[in-house]
């Protein structure tokens, strides 16, 4: 899973907007201005899925945006919401890991001050495909 598409309800208010996203229960959010609004509901879309994953249940199907009721003066917004984008931008904790190399592997390494875990990175990103950033 990466990018998922879900619709959300845009509530105007005396100033900004009230969004609910209404296939994630819970999953509502506010802002001063129409971005604001948008970027606040995508990082809410982020924390109710991640919650989703860490309890281990899946994503809801997003409904057609079409088949969303709301009020007279609400709208409805398609969010994107990018599963790899935001957990690379959220979880930035680090994962100790012991490997092994060969003795003279490690020595010629060291001796041109390698940095093991960058290039440990570097290569995982690669064998996955990934964008080295």
């Amino acid at each position: 899973m990466s990018k998922l598409f879900y619709p959300a309800i845009f509530h105007p208010e005396d100033v900004g907007y009230s969004v609910t996203v209404p296939d994630l229960y819970g999953c509502v959010s506010e802002g001063d201005s129409l971005e604001e609004a948008y970027e606040m509901i995508t990082d809410a879309i982020g924390l109710c899925i991640t919650d989703m994953l860490e309890n281990r249940t899946a994503a809801p199907i997003a409904s057609s945006p079409q088949n969303i009721k709301h009020e007279k003066d609400d709208f409805v917004v398609l969010v994107e919401f990018d599963q790899l984008a935001y957990t690379r931008r959220h979880d930035t904790k680090a994962v100790k890991k012991t490997l092994t190399i060969p003795s003279w592997l490690n020595t010629m390494a060291e001796e041109k001050h390698l940095n093991f875990s960058g290039i440990l990175q570097d290569a995982l990103k690669d064998q996955l495909n990934l964008p080295k950033q």
